[in-house]
């Protein structure tokens, strides 16, 4: 981001265009990107990034019913226009196509406006969150982001960082993103800790000139970014923001220390959340974290496991009573603690009457 802006300072013209250097710029590319800035300077707009192939330097076109947008763990994704946006392009596929979020490495701003909008967060740290950052500011501020289906540029995905990340590249990427919720999210800040909780763990400094910025500009709190840019990303229930425990008597459902891949166990409530904080949202997951209870095999006997949660089927679980039955979404099998010593816990053909399969989900924190 730094090196961003020491390259905006030193910049005469006036419109900025920022490209990362493994790009190559096809036929043509800028002129749509300058008409839509010349026409309104509080417009940001972006190319359609196609792939380079890291490996073979392949040219590979980009779908243009693309755009950007994120989950509450605040990661960019592409994802597809809606059916009703695709309709209304098919008629002229030039269109620009307004996005919640850009990708961060290509755009074009007027400079003047650049600068009025603070230009980027310098206490962020090296790459990661300053696209989620700057598509707030610009949306809640008074400007829009746009993808130019007329416009595009190559984009080289690289497999790997070729630079070093102070502290590891998950801390930073937490950290930017941190400073970004902080600033603009307002209480829907709460949505990405509890979709990210270890980022609570990681300090993101002073933000005192960023608040200040926002009241400056007269900015839109985040329910208008909600409300009127990205409405189809949608507001957790309270049950999946419930923190708790998975009882069985005096034990509680634990994750024994291990991670991805990794069984669960029985060990003594201790009431101090840590790995015997769960989550049963209303979709049917039970999550620890970022990782679910899942499903490994279909027969009754098999292990359940910790993986990163993806909403498969395979993850999807039913609390039958409010202390009973924990049962799969689909088949009758049932968590099942008889063999956890040994195997872990395990799923078994679903008893009633069994005191092992008796689950209690005690709330502790909302």
């Amino acid at each position: 981001m730094r090196s961003r802006v020491k390259g905006a300072e030193a910049a005469t013209a006036d419109v900025l265009t920022f490209l990362d250097s493994h790009v190559e710029c096809n036929k043509d590319w800028l002129e749509p990107l300058l008409e839509r800035v010349a026409e309104d300077p509080t417009r940001v707009v972006c190319p359609i990034i196609d792939v380079i192939s890291m490996d073979t330097f392949h040219y590979i076109g980009a779908s243009p019913d693309l755009r950007g947008g994120f989950d509450w763990n605040l990661v960019f994704k592409w994802e597809y226009l809606t059916a009703d946006q695709r309709t209304r392009r098919a008629k002229d596929p030039s269109m620009p196509i307004r996005t919640p979020m850009i990708a961060g490495g290509l755009f074009t701003i007027n400079k003047q406006y650049f600068e009025k909008l603070g230009k980027y967060d310098m206490k962020m740290d090296v790459w990661g969150g300053e696209n989620l950052e700057i598509s707030f500011r610009v949306w809640q501020c008074g400007g829009s982001l746009e993808i130019i289906p007329c416009s595009r540029v190559g984009h080289v995905f690289r497999k790997r960082h070729p630079y070093t990340f102070p502290g590891g590249s998950g801390n930073v990427f937490a950290r930017n993103t941190r400073r970004a919720a902080e600033v603009w999210m307002d209480d829907y800040k709460k949505y990405y800790y509890a979709a990210v909780p270890l980022a609570k763990n990681i300090p993101f400094g002073d933000i005192s000139d960023r608040m200040a910025l926002r009241s400056k500009l007269q900015c839109q709190p985040f329910r208008w970014y909600l409300d009127n840019v990205y409405p189809e990303l949608k507001v957790p229930s309270m049950a999946d923001l419930a923190l708790g425990s998975l009882q069985q008597g005096p034990w509680c459902l634990d994750t024994m220390g291990h991670v991805a891949g990794g069984t669960v166990g029985l060990y003594p409530c201790h009431h101090t959340g840590g790995n015997q904080e769960w989550t049963l949202t209303e979709a049917g997951l039970l999550k620890h974290g970022e990782m679910c209870l899942t499903l490994t095999s279909t027969d009754p006997g098999s292990s359940v496991v910790m993986k990163s949660c993806n909403n498969g089927i395979e993850q999807m679980w039913v609390q039958v009573s409010k202390n009973g039955l924990l049962k799969h979404a689909r088949l009758t099998l049932c968590l099942d603690s008889a063999s956890s010593k040994s195997l872990g816990l395990t799923v078994e053909k679903c008893n009633s009457k069994s005191s092992t399969q008796q689950w209690q989900y005690v709330i502790t924190t909302l």
